[in-house]
């Protein structure tokens, strides 16, 4: 079906552009292309959004059961097509197929389950005194989701925003666009209705400020850097148009005094390197008592140290390349100046790991004696690269893990779990996690300061797409 991504999914059928233009897809492991897409402008995003703005005028009068139906059947048809996701994923982006398996195409899938189970929950109507609280879909709104989570978040907005009522117009990554493609065939043979669920591809620049700016579109949910995210704001901020933004992050790891230092500084390392680095809530700060500095890094170093870097189509690789050239060049700049500003580093550095010379590889790096208002310790860095701040006191590390312009997640581990729960308490993110619990699919996700705004995740996820009514007189 490789002909399907040059198309678009505009009112149930996959169409060819108004203008026939095109960008390479590039494989991460080869630095090679290995497939092609259309990109959109304008004239494609007007005939989306005029397709999902037709069907809003009865897809927002149907049932819950009716969209339960809805959600339930594309469940059925991504579950058939789950490896054709994962592979479609670990080839576009670099995944290693055995993570692009368990935890990228799983996330679509366990979203999309908690979605379900949090419309069958939700009530949609309440009575306070004579007044009917009712809530309806917000109406046509515009997705655009990132590269380096791509079925987690398409799915976090396609799948809540179905459940609300609402029609659709996607722009995935066009980084990582074939996932999305996937994805679009998966609605189409589960039997979404034509114009509820709309695909564009292009660049932020074009089909993302055309959706943003777009009079017809009533929202839009955006993932992706702060920069970007700002952009989208400004451009929505003349039509008035709600907009939920989930952003970067510089997300702190409080190891406390009281903490096993191995157990927490061994999974804070491959917490930190899982999905090769490039996910926004990673912990890529953690601070650790000065007094016992050098045996965390010694425990950082060894750690990391047994990572494999390898091809993503080796199901024992853990860390496969970088997304792209411009991610690897920033990267490489970002712990070259972790050298030159007086860091320690504990293990790997510049350059590409030995035997790995083609691929936007990069080596598992370490850093200790991190001070605050270093570059690596203030920016996000989106690569395998971990800071290390030793602290004085518990209250210097929650000052030192507040001072940031995020606050999308931190991370607190300790034995004494009041304690943990105290420190959790005076963090300013908006995930806290304590000794790295499993992951919570109930769980609000989204963040504090320039993290960005809204939550995602199950009935979170779902309040984002409606409006609230008030029916004064009601009873």
């Amino acid at each position: 079906m490789t002909s399907r991504y040059l198309t678009f999914y505009i009112d149930g059928a996959f169409v060819d552009p108004v203008v026939d233009r095109t960008l390479d897809v590039i494989d991460p492991a080869t630095e090679q292309p290995f497939a092609t897409i259309s990109l959109g402008g304008q004239a494609d995003v007007d005939r989306a959004v005029a397709a999902a703005k037709a069907a809003f005028a009865d897809f927002q009068f149907t049932s819950k059961q009716e969209r339960l139906a809805l959600l339930e059947a594309l469940l059925a048809v991504y579950e058939r097509r789950y490896e054709d996701v994962a592979q479609a994923i670990s080839r576009e982006m670099g995944s290693p197929i055995a993570r692009a398996r368990d935890s990228q195409a799983y996330a679509g899938l366990g979203h999309l389950k908690a979605t379900i189970e949090a419309l069958r929950r939700f009530d949609f109507d309440e009575t306070r005194g004579t007044t009917r609280v009712t809530h309806e879909p917000v109406g046509v709104v515009g997705l655009i989701t990132p590269w380096n989570w791509p079925l987690n978040q398409i799915m976090c907005k396609v799948a809540p925003a179905i459940a609300a009522g609402c029609t659709m117009v996607l722009k995935p990554s066009e980084i990582a666009p074939i996932s999305g493609m996937v994805f679009a065939e998966i609605v189409h043979e589960a039997g979404i209705p034509p114009g509820v669920f709309n695909l564009v591809n292009g660049t932020g620049p074009e089909v993302g400020a055309a959706l943003s700016s777009h009079p017809d579109i009533d929202m839009v949910s955006f993932t992706g850097s702060t920069r970007a995210g700002i952009d989208v704001a400004r451009n929505a901020a003349a039509t008035v148009k709600r907009v939920a933004q989930e952003l970067g992050g510089k997300s702190a790891n409080i190891v406390l005094p009281d903490a096993d230092l191995e157990t927490a500084v061994s999974q804070g390392v491959l917490a930190c390197f899982s999905n090769t680095g490039q996910s926004c809530d990673a912990p890529t700060r953690m601070l650790v008592p000065a007094a016992r500095q050098a045996e965390a890094l010694e425990i950082a170093r060894r750690t990391a140290e047994t990572v494999r870097v390898g091809s993503p189509t080796d199901v024992e690789t853990q860390i496969g390349p970088l997304v792209s050239d411009v991610q690897f060049a920033k990267v490489q700049a970002l712990i070259q100046a972790g050298i030159d500003e007086g860091a320690t580093l504990v293990t790997g550095g510049t350059g590409k790991p030995a035997g790995l010379e083609t691929g936007y590889y990069v080596k598992p790096t370490v850093f200790g004696d991190v001070k605050p208002g270093m570059r690596i310790e203030r920016e996000e860095i989106f690569g395998p690269v971990l800071s290390i701040i030793p602290y004085a006191t518990v209250d210097e590390a929650i000052s030192i893990a507040n001072d940031t312009l995020y606050g999308l997640a931190a991370y607190v581990q300790g034995t004494d779990l009041d304690e943990a729960r105290r420190v959790a308490g005076r963090l300013r993110a908006g995930s806290i996690y304590l000794n790295y619990p499993d992951w919570d699919l109930f769980a609000p996700f989204g963040g504090y300061k320039q993290s960005g705004n809204g939550r995602e995740y199950a009935d979170f996820g779902l309040r984002d797409f409606l409006e609230i009514k008030g029916i004064v007189g009601y009873g």
